[in-house]
């Protein structure tokens, strides 16, 4: 079992960066549960992994007694003290067993921990890695529809825009690149989901800040904006330095930024 244990620590470290000391609570948790539900019942146990070569390690907690009611719990005196010197009836001590005795369920548990302690790990990740994007403009490759919700790979993850985010009129083919604004992540049972939106005034206003030095910059300022997605925008802008044209510097030259 070592070899195995060493395996996925390794693995998940290295591939999915699930640091070690994590995976080793899940496995050892997992395996006391499990064991002290099945032919471990009744026994109290502690689990210990060597994080460098995955060897496991198990004890019992039992009671010191002057006679043997039941093994599982109890020890007698005699062998008590020599597994710690100066055991007395009625102590708790530590008395190692075999990591076979855990079981076959117990093992399973654990290999069944370790996949759902990986799923969960994606998913925090997923959020932490977009919990900062939401309000910005994201780039990613369109990957199919379904009904009238359009699926987006964001290299990470993979993110979704309702039909009611979509603009009216624009197609979206496979493999096309494409930019959104992140409008939020929502909670769901099978994870976070990446909602996305090109129908959102604040798409065209995040890529005026981005397209637009001046809009970045502060010298120029949106002070109102109205859209009909798919067919026009309008916006009023102001400038604080006179010698910048507010609406020229959004136009561009020939409508450069605009068509940008």
């Amino acid at each position: 079992m070592s070899s195995e244990i060493l395996s996925v620590l390794e693995y998940m470290e290295k591939e999915k960066g699930i640091p070690r000391a994590d995976m080793i609570s899940t496995i050892t948790n997992a395996l006391k549960t499990a064991a002290q539900k099945g032919i471990n019942s009744g026994q109290e146990l502690k689990i210990d992994i060597n994080p460098k070569n995955g060897q496991l390690h198990a004890w019992a907690v039992v009671k010191v007694v002057d006679s043997v009611s039941n093994p599982k719990t109890e020890v007698h005196v005699e062998k008590a003290q020599a597994l710690k010197a100066g055991a007395v009836i009625g102590d708790l001590i530590e008395k190692e067993i075999d990591p076979s005795t855990l079981g076959r369920i117990a093992a399973q548990t654990a290999r069944q921990a370790v996949m759902q302690r990986l799923r969960q790990f994606e998913k925090d990740r997923i959020y932490d890695d977009f919990k900062d994007q939401v309000g910005n403009i994201v780039t990613g490759t369109v990957r199919r529809r379904e009904r009238n919700d359009l699926y987006v790979d964001l290299g990470k993850a993979e993110a979704i825009m309702p039909g009611k985010e979509q603009v009216p009129g624009e197609e979206y083919q496979p493999g096309e690149r494409i930019r959104c604004l992140l409008v939020e992540i929502q909670s769901t049972p099978r994870g976070p989901e990446i909602i996305l939106s090109r129908a959102s005034p604040k798409f065209v206003r995040r890529l005026f800040e981005l397209e637009v030095t001046e809009v970045a910059d502060g010298t120029v300022k949106i002070e109102a904006f109205a859209r009909e997605p798919g067919y026009r925008t309008k916006i009023a802008v102001t400038s604080s330095d006179p010698k910048v044209d507010p609406v020229g510097a959004c136009v561009g030259a020939r409508g450069a930024r605009v068509k940008t």
